[in-house]
């Protein structure tokens, strides 16, 4: 049985590196570890078929742009005639301090338009999402602005560092399992230093 890994973010270059982007940052991680590019078009997203910890896995960026992407990922879902429970979410969160992990594997989408839309189409939240924390050290004003921005200069170690995290606890939660990676992980987003 394969798994379907989703990275919520938006097409075009212009959006590549802005906060909501990084759930296409750590799948294109992934790919990138994995030797493949998630080129191919399919159920409107773009996607790569691969392995990972011996499970055949798809890859997927939904085309949809983030508002909409509950059309992409359950078609994937029926075209694969997978499950929600064979689904993997990764996605940015403005609740998470920048460089947190936040691994679950159900919830409320709380105020991500992307996860929103998931959970609506999928009419069940029971699946596993890794969320990577954007929110800055600094007040926002307008939060529609800041998650669509590029990542300041100074960002980007601690960005490229989160999706590194991201991609590896993919690798633990198929290899040991969830309980094993929520352990490792969701310590680091209350505390960096534990």
């Amino acid at each position: 049985m394969a798994k379907l890994i989703v990275g919520l973010g938006n097409p075009g270059y212009e959006y590549y590196l802005t906060p909501h982007n990084l759930g296409f940052m750590a799948a294109d991680r992934l790919a990138e570890d994995c030797g493949v590019g998630i080129t191919r078009p399919e159920g409107q997203s773009l996607i790569a078929e691969t392995e990972i910890e011996g499970e055949a896995v798809v890859l997927a960026k939904p085309q949809t742009f983030m508002n909409l992407s509950g059309l992409a990922v359950g078609s994937l879902l029926r075209k694969r005639t997978l499950g929600v429970k064979d689904l993997l979410v990764l996605l940015d969160d403005f609740d998470l301090p920048l460089g947190g992990l936040r691994i679950r594997n159900q919830g409320s989408a709380g105020s991500h338009n992307g996860l929103i839309s998931v959970i609506g189409r999928l009419q069940s939240d029971e699946f596993i999402r890794i969320r990577m924390g954007i929110q800055p050290e600094h007040p926002v004003d307008d939060l529609a602005d800041y998650v669509l921005r590029p990542f300041g200069k100074k960002d980007l170690e601690a960005v490229a560092d989160m999706v590194d995290r991201a991609a590896e606890s993919v690798h633990v939660i198929l290899r040991d399992g969830i309980s094993t990676a929520m352990n490792r992980y969701n310590r680091r987003a209350v505390s960096p230093e534990a």
